[in-house]
């Protein structure tokens, strides 16, 4: 089944999540119009935008390693995990070396697993300075439910995702149109996401088959 175009007509944006996958698959979707792709290899992503179209939007969205900012900052259109407020001052300091803002979502640890990365939603409130990084855009937030058949405890990771973005906007980007953007829901789960309010889904086997 294609399910490209289903997926290109929701509501929520459609990031392809293209890890791992070839850059003929890419092209293929590319082709039928998708524009935004999502990485979470930063050498991969690298090699990608060099050979792809340069209006291709570029996501990254695993876990970034500081020391590997540089190598994306150039480009890169919006980093889905930022995670941890090192690596928000390093994306800031590397976006003022490529003279650009850098797109970013705060990613929030809303899974019940000790492998998922994320700020802790009191933390993130707590700390957070939006004035200490001038050359970063924040967008919203992001989050991944945990990998479970209890599609309940899923819907309710995404409500609580929900709920922090809302009262993040409400306590730090009030007057900020721009902090707009709920990224939730993968293959598996998108569909939820979108009943609980997700702006941006993260598809990656419904288009390209399993890894």
């Amino acid at each position: 089944m294609d399910y490209f175009k289903e997926l290109s007509q929701l509501k929520a944006t459609l990031v392809a999540v293209s890890k791992t996958k070839p850059e003929s698959a890419i092209e293929d979707l590319y082709h039928k119009g998708q524009r935004i792709f999502g990485e979470n290899r930063v050498t991969e992503l690298v090699e990608k935008h060099k050979h792809l179209p340069k209006d291709i939007e570029w996501h990254f969205i695993g876990h970034l390693q500081s020391k590997k900012t540089k190598d994306i900052a150039p480009f890169v259109h919006m980093i889905e995990s930022a995670d941890s407020f090192k690596l928000l001052g390093i994306i800031d300091q590397e976006a003022a070396k490529n003279n650009r803002k850098i797109n970013v979502l705060l990613q929030l640890k809303i899974a019940k697993e000790e492998t998922k990365y994320g700020f802790e939603f009191d933390d993130l409130v707590k700390h957070l300075d939006v004035q200490k990084y001038p050359n970063l855009n924040f967008k919203g937030v992001m989050g991944m439910a945990t990998f479970t058949e209890d599609t309940d405890q899923v819907r309710n990771e995404f409500k609580n995702l929900v709920l922090y973005n809302n009262e993040i906007k409400a306590t730090h980007f009030k007057n900020d149109p721009g902090f707009n953007e709920i990224s939730m829901g993968m293959s598996g789960d998108y569909k939820i996401a979108i009943e609980e309010g997700s702006t941006m889904i993260r598809i990656g086997s419904l288009l390209f088959g399993a890894r």
